[in-house]
C-alpha cells in the first residue's frame, strides 16, 4: 500500500494537470445550465447519449379520469435533463408510474419532455417478483447497508441476486437497442446498476460508459462479506470511468479492486485494469441548482401559510431535520440529541420545536419499519417528559413533502439538522443553505458526510456523541446574527461556485476526453 495521503496528493497534482482553473475550459467561468449546454454541443456532436437510472425523470399517474405528469424533485433529473434535451438522447429507467404504460408506445418509450418533447425515455416494466428482488432486496437490503457504516446488517438472499442480475441484463438490453451501431456515451447511475457496465462493453466495447456511484464505497474489508463481491467488482470495471463524490470512496473501491480481484492497480493514474480494459475512478461532488432555486420562488415560500398550516408557534426557535424515513439519516440520534439538549439547558423548554419533515421510504423491508417505530417511541418519551399546557418539543410529519413545504420549512427554522451516520454527499445541507437568502440560520452537519467536506462553516458535530451534539444545538440558537452572517455567507458562495452543473460538466468532460482518446 502506498503511503498515507499519498493518493489524495496525487490526486490533487492530477487534477492540476486536467483542470489547471478547477473548472475546464479556457474561460474559467462559472458552471450554469447555459454552460452546460454549450459543452455538450461541443463536444458530444454526433455521439448517441444514453442515461441508465432507476429513476425516471417524468412519470405519468391516473388521478381519477385524469392523467397527471409529474417531474421528480431530483438533484439528478437537474443535471442530466439538459444534457439530454441538448443530445436528443435516450433515459432508460423504471416505468412506475401508474398510467406509465398508457402513455408509452409497445416498447415502453415515448417524447419527453411533455408538450416540448426534446428526447426520449424508454421505460422498463418490471413484474412484482423483479421488484421485489432487485430493488427492494438486493439493491436496498444488501448493497445499501453494506456500503453505508450505519450499522445495519446486510442480507445476502440467493434469489434476490437472481432478479439482480435479470433486471441488470434487461437494462443492458435496452441501452444495446438504444444506442444501436453509431459511436455513444452510456451514463450509468448508481447502485442498482453494478453489472451493467461489464454487460454493455462485453457487446459494444467501442462504447464509453462512465457510471457514477452515488452512495458510499466502505472500507475492503467491509466490502468483502457480499458473496457476490467479484462479480459486483467485475461489472463496475467494465466502465471506462467511475465517478464517487468524495476521494475517499475513490480510495476505497482502489483498495477493495486491488485485494478482491485479479487486476493492475495504478495509483498515481487512479485507474484499475481488468482484462486488458483500463477505468479511471475519479471524485465528482455532487450539489444543488442554487440559481434554480432563487428564480423559481422557492427561495420565497410563505413562511405565515406554513406555520398557520401546522400550526407551529411564532415565539418558538424551530430546528429542523428534513430526510426519507432511512436508518442512515441518523434521526434517532437527533431526537437523543434533542432530548439531552432539553435536560441540560432548561432555559429552551417552551422556547424550542424541533420539527423533523420525513418521507416515508422503502416500508416493504422489515429493517425500515423497525425504524419508525424507534422514532415514533422517542418522540412520545421526549413529548411525554417535557410537554407543557400546548407546548410539546417534538413534531414529527411523516408525509411526501412537496418543495414548496420543504423550503419553507427551510426559511423558518433557526438551525437545520443534518445528522446521517454515514451519506455519500446529503444534499439537504445544500439546499438549506440555497433558501437561506437572509444569511441567517445554521447548518448543523454531520461529520460522516460528504457535504462536511465542502461545508466547513457549518457547525460539524458527531452524530453518535450525544453530549456534544446537544451543546451544537445550543451555540446555533444561541449564534450572534452577525456570526449566523459571515457563516452563511461563506458556505452560499460555496454551494452556488460547485452547483450542479459543475458536477454534471466535470462528469461530462471527463467522459469525453476519454471518448476523444479513444477514437485517436
Amino acid at each position: 500500500m502506498p503511503p498515507r495521503g499519498w493518493l489524495s496528493r496525487t490526486f490533487r497534482q492530477a487534477i492540476d494537470k486536467w483542470f489547471p482553473s478547477g473548472r475546464p475550459g479556457p474561460d474559467g467561468a462559472e458552471w450554469s445550465r447555459d454552460r452546460l449546454v454549450s459543452l455538450i454541443k461541443d463536444r458530444l456532436a454526433g455521439m448517441r447519449v444514453v442515461v441508465v437510472a432507476n429513476r425516471e425523470p417524468y412519470i405519468h399517474n391516473r388521478e381519477g379520469d385524469h392523467i397527471r405528469w409529474i417531474r421528480p424533485a431530483s438533484g439528478l433529473v437537474t443535471a442530466l435533463d439538459p444534457i439530454m434535451r441538448t443530445t436528443g438522447g435516450v433515459w432508460v429507467a423504471h416505468g412506475s408510474g401508474s398510467a406509465d404504460r398508457e402513455t408509452s408506445d409497445e416498447r415502453g418509450r415515448l417524447p419527453v419532455p411533455p408538450g416540448k418533447p426534446s428526447y426520449t425515455l424508454r421505460r422498463i416494466w418490471l413484474s412484482k417478483e423483479e421488484e421485489t428482488g432487485y430493488y427492494y432486496g438486493f439493491a436496498n437490503r444488501a448493497l445499501w447497508p453494506l456500503c453505508h457504516i450505519a450499522y445495519t446488517r446486510p442480507v445476502f438472499d440467493a434469489a434476490d441476486w437472481t432478479e439482480y442480475a435479470r433486471v441488470n441484463a434487461r437494462f443492458a438490453d435496452a441501452v444495446l437497442e438504444e444506442i444501436e451501431g453509431g459511436p455513444a456515451i452510456v451514463l450509468v447511475q448508481d447502485y442498482h446498476f453494478a453489472l451493467l457496465p461489464r454487460l454493455v462493453k462485453a457487446r459494444r466495447p467501442d462504447a464509453i460508459i462512465s457510471h457514477f456511484w452515488h452512495i458510499p464505497w466502505p472500507h475492503r474489508e467491509a466490502f468483502r462479506i457480499c458473496p457476490w463481491a467479484e462479480e459486483i467488482l467485475d461489472g463496475l470495471l467494465g466502465s471506462d470511468l467511475l465517478g464517487f463524490h468524495v476521494q475517499l470512496h475513490c480510495n476505497n473501491f482502489l483498495d477493495t479492486v486491488d485485494r478482491l480481484v485479479e487486476s493492475r492497480v495504478e495509483y498515481e493514474h487512479f485507474s484499475a485494469t481488468r482484462a486488458g480494459h483500463q477505468t479511471n475512478v475519479r471524485p465528482f461532488p455532487i450539489s444543488i441548482d442554487m440559481e434554480g432555486i432563487s428564480t423559481n420562488g422557492l427561495a420565497r415560500s410563505d413562511l405565515t401559510a406554513f406555520k398557520n398550516s401546522l400550526g407551529l408557534p411564532d415565539d418558538c426557535a424551530i430546528a429542523l431535520g428534513v430526510d426519507r424515513m432511512d436508518y442512515t439519516k441518523g434521526i434517532p440520534e437527533r431526537l437523543r440529541a434533542v432530548a439531552r439538549f432539553l435536560e441540560r439547558y432548561p432555559e429552551w423548554r417552551k422556547r424550542f420545536l424541533f420539527l423533523q419533515m420525513g418521507a416515508p421510504s422503502r416500508t416493504e423491508i422489515r429493517e425500515y419499519r423497525e425504524l419508525n417505530e424507534e422514532i415514533d417511541g422517542l418522540a412520545a418519551h421526549i413529548n411525554a417528559k417535557y410537554r407543557s399546557g400546548d407546548w410539546t418539543p417534538v413534531r414529527i410529519l411523516r408525509a411526501h413533502h412537496g418543495a414548496e413545504d420543504v423550503f419553507a420549512g427551510y426559511r423558518a427554522a433557526s438551525v437545520c439538522v443534518v445528522s446521517s451516520l454515514h451519506d455519500g454527499m446529503n444534499l439537504v445541507a445544500k439546499e438549506f443553505v440555497a433558501a437561506r437568502d437572509d444569511r441567517q440560520g445554521v447548518l448543523i452537519l454531520s461529520l460522516f458526510t460528504g457535504a462536511a467536506r465542502e461545508m466547513q462553516d457549518a457547525l460539524l458535530v458527531n452524530p453518535y456523541a450525544t453530549d456534544a451534539f446537544a451543546d451544537a444545538l445550543n451555540t446555533a440558537l444561541t449564534m450572534a446574527p452577525e456570526e449566523q452572517q459571515r457563516r452563511m455567507q461563506r458556505l452560499r458562495a460555496q454551494v452556488a461556485e460547485h452547483n450542479i452543473f459543475r458536477w454534471a460538466g466535470l462528469l461530462l468532460t471527463e467522459t469525453c476526453r476519454l471518448a476523444e482518446s479513444t477514437a485517436q
